[in-house]
């Protein structure tokens, strides 16, 4: 089975994180590809939490500590914000697995209004993200990265390439 499909490799667990904007995908993503294998942590469904960081870590430290994995299904823009996760990971020895939904502007925003009630995201948070946006690299401390885009109710999920101007890593 492969990682792809949302299965850990091994006998240890694996942190599945989830990047990109706001109404891309990522958690009908997780419904279908990873909610089978993965504990689902997203800071989305924390609406009365303070420290919303903190709480993320601990939830990702317990499912891992039973040895779950996890997915975290958050726009994860900034390697910053991935090198938590990652460390958490670390600690237990788990897969990191990244996720990368290339930003599609115009569809997030369809997407998005077509949400309803706290589930649509400000148009102008959308694009905060945007600007904060840095797509995931290999050397941040993924095991493995795939690109995924969505096609026709479906996705696509493809192995992580440099972009054509980018050095290989």
């Amino acid at each position: 089975m492969s990682q792809e499909e949302g299965h850990s490799a091994g006998d240890h667990p694996e942190v599945a994180v989830l990047i990109g904007l706001q109404a891309s995908g990522k958690t009908t993503f997780y419904r279908r590809r990873l909610a089978a294998t993965h504990v689902h942590v997203s800071k989305d469904l924390m609406r009365n939490v303070r420290r919303k960081e903190v709480r993320q870590n601990a939830l990702i430290d317990a499912a891992l500590a039973r040895g779950e994995s996890v997915a975290v299904d958050n726009t994860n823009p900034s390697v910053e914000e991935r090198r938590q996760i990652i460390a958490v990971a670390r600690v237990f020895h788990a897969r990191v697995v990244g996720y990368w939904f290339p930003p599609d502007v115009p569809t997030a925003l369809t997407r998005n209004a077509a949400r309803e009630g706290r589930e649509r995201v400000p148009e102008v948070g959308l694009f905060a993200t945007l600007k904060r946006l840095v797509p995931p690299r290999p050397e941040e401390g993924f095991d493995q990265l795939f690109v995924v885009r969505s096609h026709s109710g479906d996705f696509d999920v493809r192995p992580w390439r440099p972009e054509p101007d980018e050095p290989p890593s």
